[in-house]
């Protein structure tokens, strides 16, 4: 059986342009890519377009969590703001990379850098 979470481990950034960080845990895969789907939606609802995934505790990603963060990254885009992916396994990573994602999405080894890629975005 698939576990996942998601969490929302806080925002930071600025007051005037906060970046909402998503922590990533476990199988993203299509059991548990409807609760990655339904935490982007509310923080785009929320009015958070500025989102960080933090990939560091993803175990596995299957094409249907991949497909999660393609439906995302325009809506993301359209609001203002970007969904970025952050200090995702090297395992995970191959994943991404053989897929193009470093084309598609900016991609940052460390929560931390892909918060402050926001500044002066």
């Amino acid at each position: 059986m698939s576990h996942f979470s998601v969490s929302f481990d806080r925002r930071t950034g600025t007051p005037e342009a906060p970046v909402r960080v998503l922590a990533l845990r476990g199988e993203l895969d299509a059991h548990t890519a409807p609760d990655f789907e339904a935490a982007l939606q509310a923080c785009l609802d929320d009015g958070d377009a500025r989102l960080v995934a933090d990939g560091s505790g993803l175990d596995y990603v299957s094409s249907a969590g991949l497909g999660v963060f393609m439906a995302f990254v325009e809506p993301a885009r359209d609001g203002g703001g970007d969904l970025k992916i952050a200090a995702l396994p090297e395992r995970v990573f191959e994943v991404f990379d053989l897929l193009g994602f470093p084309t598609v999405f900016d991609m940052h080894e460390t929560v931390e850098g892909a918060v402050t890629s926001f500044e002066g975005a």
